[in-house]
């Protein structure tokens, strides 16, 4: 096991709870969200996935003029209202997807996959369990593959932030392939030869220095 993750090309329904994984390359995700950041336009409907890298993502909007966010993430939605009650005048809109539950603080299931096929969004910041060339983008629970395939349908572009310690983790349910991925931002941890497998798949990919 390493980093809350399991050995590489292993499929895997673990999934490790909120607080266990945002302890987990803290500073290398701060570096992922600020290039993420710079792909959201004022005015523009985003939508985050779940997750620590996508809460990360999301603390660097709070600025952005104009913007709504999209989300399936109780702590991205906690992380919103504080900043609204805090008498931020540009705190973005907020539209939480309802749904049940999952560890990592995910809605997922019927509920949340009928609210997303209605919408249409200009971007997906998506975070993934796991990546892999063969599987894809990967998660261990089969709800959250389902609602995240239904993000990706209603998204014009997609972007998926992952660090390096993602690459060669395969979760129980793959829920698209690297070629769906318009970008896909990670370190420079990452192996040369995941690099060049994922330059080949996706459409951009952007890599950014990874924090010490």
């Amino acid at each position: 096991m390493y980093g809350g993750a399991v050995a590489a090309g292993t499929a895997s329904s673990f999934e490790p709870g909120f607080e266990a994984k945002s302890e987990l390359e803290e500073s290398t995700k701060a570096a992922l969200a600020n290039a993420a950041a710079q792909f959201v336009e004022p005015g523009s409907v985003v939508a985050l996935s779940a997750g620590t890298s996508t809460y990360a993502v999301a603390s660097r909007l709070l600025e952005v003029p104009g913007l709504t966010v999209v989300t399936n993430s109780l702590r991205i939605a906690d992380l919103l209202w504080a900043a609204q009650s805090d008498g931020r005048e540009s705190v973005p809109s907020l539209l939480l997807t309802g749904g049940a539950p999952t560890r990592s603080a995910a809605l997922v299931g019927t509920l949340a996959d009928q609210t997303i096929r209605t919408l249409h969004v200009d971007l997906l910041v998506l975070g993934v369990q796991g990546v892999s060339e063969q599987a894809g983008l990967t998660t261990p629970n089969l709800a959250e593959a389902q609602t995240n395939r239904a993000l990706i349908a209603s998204a014009r572009r997609t972007v998926v932030v992952a660090d390096h310690t993602k690459w060669g983790v395969v979760g129980l349910s793959s829920f698209a392939t690297l070629t769906e991925v318009d970008c896909f931002i990670t370190d420079d941890a990452l192996p040369a030869a995941a690099r060049n497998a994922l330059a080949d798949a996706v459409g951009e990919l952007v890599v950014v220095p990874a924090a010490g």
